[in-house]
């Protein structure tokens, strides 16, 4: 039981300390996709420290869990973890409990993920009412970009099979040379990083616990720095420039470039960063910044296999 307390005193103590750390200095700005890797390592840890809590809790509690926990494991190894013959009064209310934390964060990811797709079905009927095909007109995969009638400047991309990127008439008379080709370059990026998904999980994990710090800044920051990549990449086949003009052309006449609140009030911030870019990290130390967060998850392992191990040497 020792070591399943001490897995949620570390699983708590990271929720409520990574926040303020990777908050600290502006280097997630200058380095977004190592700051969604951080950020992703940091929450399976969290993650991680609970369901191996629960699985040793559940051992703790019941012989026929610790029968299929242990079962390959040799009588020294059981020993170490001194699990008690009668259980321990409150290991049963911590497994059940994690198990229905557990239980409570993949209902809200089924419900995050029906929501989307009935929200993608909802548009993709929209668009074939707006934009029918012809008599005798086939949808052909290749043909990615859509154009609607529309005087508001607009463009996104909608996912599904095949992928769609969508713009209006109103963006097209706004967006100039190369402007389109950042838009559809920064969906793109959107696209081939699967940055939906961990939108989706963000949203879930921050909706089921919206009173732990760190899913709760995970979702924030998941929506701030997938939008950074995406500029990123936009920027780096198109220029900073063009890229800064197009997000620009699309939003100047929705007032986000005043006073507003703090989720568009990061389009200045955006395009303030592509017209005055920071110097990168240098490469070593992204190199050790990426290694030192890939160990981050293994210390739960660590912790939990430890005296195993020890019985074991």
């Amino acid at each position: 039981m020792m070591v399943a307390l001490a897995l949620l005193f570390l699983g708590g103590l990271t929720a409520a300390l990574a926040p303020r750390v990777l908050n600290r200095g502006a280097w997630t700005d200058r380095e977004p996709v190592l700051a969604l890797w951080v950020w992703q390592c940091v929450v399976a840890a969290v993650l991680l420290c609970c369901v191996l809590a629960m699985a040793l809790s559940a051992a703790e509690a019941w012989q026929a869990v610790r029968g299929h926990v242990f079962a390959p494991a040799p009588p020294s190894v059981i020993e170490a973890y001194a699990l008690s013959a009668d259980g321990h009064p409150w290991a049963g209310v911590v497994a059940v409990l994690l198990f229905g934390g557990g239980a409570w964060s993949a209902a809200m990811l089924t419900r995050e993920i029906v929501s989307a797709r009935r929200r993608r079905r909802r548009r993709r009927a929209e668009l074939r009412h707006r934009a029918p095909l012809l008599p005798g007109e086939e949808e052909r995969c290749h043909d990615r970009l859509i154009v609607l009638e529309g005087e508001r400047p607009d463009a996104w991309w909608l996912a599904g099979s095949p992928p769609r990127l969508v713009v209006t008439s109103g963006a097209l008379g706004r967006l100039r040379g190369r402007q389109l080709d950042a838009v559809l370059a920064h969906e793109e990026g959107h696209v081939r990083a699967r940055h939906d998904w961990l939108l989706h999980c963000s949203s879930a994990l921050a909706a089921a616990f919206p009173q732990v710090p760190v899913f709760r800044a995970f979702r924030q920051q998941m929506h701030r720095l997938v939008e950074l990549a995406a500029d990123d990449v936009a920027s780096r086949q198109h220029g900073r420039l063009t890229t800064a003009l197009a997000l620009v052309g699309l939003n100047e006449d929705r007032g986000v470039f005043g006073p507003c609140g703090p989720h568009v009030a990061q389009l200045p911030q955006r395009v303030d960063r592509l017209l005055g870019p920071a110097d990168r990290l240098p490469l070593g130390h992204r190199v050790r910044m990426t290694a030192l967060a890939s160990l981050v998850p293994v210390v739960p392992l660590v912790v939990a296999f430890v005296p195993g191990l020890n019985a074991l040497a």
